[in-house]
């Protein structure tokens, strides 16, 4: 039986030509706007890429193909990367993995949905612990 190739899908969130420093500086709450720039600096130094505006809202870092384990279906999407939402900032650094578990347990407060790891502000959980799940999820791609 013929390999089954896998379908590269179209998706709406696409890096932009729009400057992540310019859009954090855009950001009105104070503490939020000096924690994505400590992510920016953290995601910088595991990638060692810089930021991109991915849609109107994700910042991302390096490139690659994920493909779903569920459908085979492949998008091109960032390494890691953050949101600075009104509620959290949301990670997308594979939080929902088996791999961070023991991290999960000493991160602090923070809540996990998905591969997204929930945080209300960087002085809730041990940035040791956070550069060190980046770092982790990296050596995984």
């Amino acid at each position: 039986m013929a390999e089954k190739k896998p379908k590269l899908a179209e998706i709406k969130t696409k890096p932009t030509a729009v400057s992540a420093e310019e859009f954090i500086n855009a950001i009105e709450n104070e503490q939020k706007r000096k924690d994505s720039f400590v992510l920016v600096d953290m995601m910088k130094k595991a990638t060692g890429e810089e930021p991109v505006m991915w849609g109107g809202s994700i910042i991302g870092f390096g490139n690659m193909r994920y493909e779903s384990p569920k459908t085979g279906r492949q998008v091109d999407w960032f390494l890691v990367g953050f949101s600075p939402r009104k509620a959290n900032l949301t990670l997308y650094i594979g939080a929902g993995s088996e791999a961070h578990a023991e991290a999960l347990k000493v991160l602090g407060k923070h809540k996990v949905s998905g591969g997204c790891l929930h945080i209300n502000k960087l002085s809730d959980v041990d940035l040791n612990v956070l550069q060190g799940m980046i770092n982790s999820y990296l050596s995984r791609k």
